[in-house]
């Protein structure tokens, strides 16, 4: 998340308790990387986490106090990673790759929309095609979804491009 992450993987990370194996040299440890982003998110405060996050004096809280750039621009960072992160999955030929940054994006609230078997809602999908059904039950509802769509918490990123049943033509 550019210069405020490294400064504050800097400051939370504590080199003596951390195991040199999570820590690679000039990397910041899963840890405090998640710490820095539930405090981003509002899920914890400063003072909330690990030990190894915990300030030691009030030196270190004053350098951990993170201004209105400084979050605008841990937001700018998300928001440039989740779209790499969808780049890369619309690439992906792994389903392997794909279920694992499935699951990491959801992990931070963003989540994959299949809306298969609902409604078909306009507002919140895209029609890419349409399947003839003589079933009334059917009729208007997705029939599969041709392109993942994805939320970030209730913030639609992208909407799903589906296929809907729609009644056969006479």
């Amino acid at each position: 998340m550019g210069a405020w992450l490294r400064k504050k993987a800097v400051e939370t990370v504590d080199i003596e308790e951390a195991n040199p194996d999570d820590v690679p040299t000039g990397q910041i440890a899963a840890v405090n990387i998640a710490a820095i982003i539930a405090e981003v998110d509002g899920e914890t405060s400063p003072s909330e986490g690990t030990e190894a996050a915990e300030p030691a004096s009030k030196t270190d809280v004053e350098s951990t106090t993170t201004g209105p750039a400084d979050l605008e621009q841990a937001l700018a960072d998300r928001q440039a990673l989740i779209q790499l992160c969808l780049y890369a999955l619309d690439r992906a030929r792994s389903g392997g790759v794909v279920e694992r940054l499935e699951h990491g994006l959801a992990g931070i609230g963003v989540r994959a929309l299949r809306p298969d078997g609902e409604r078909f809602d306009p507002a919140v999908h895209e029609a890419g095609g349409a399947i003839a059904t003589e079933d009334p039950a059917l009729e208007g509802l997705v029939a599969e979804t041709e392109v993942v769509g994805f939320a970030d918490h209730d913030r639609v990123l992208r909407a799903p491009i589906v296929i809907v049943y729609a009644k056969k033509a006479l």
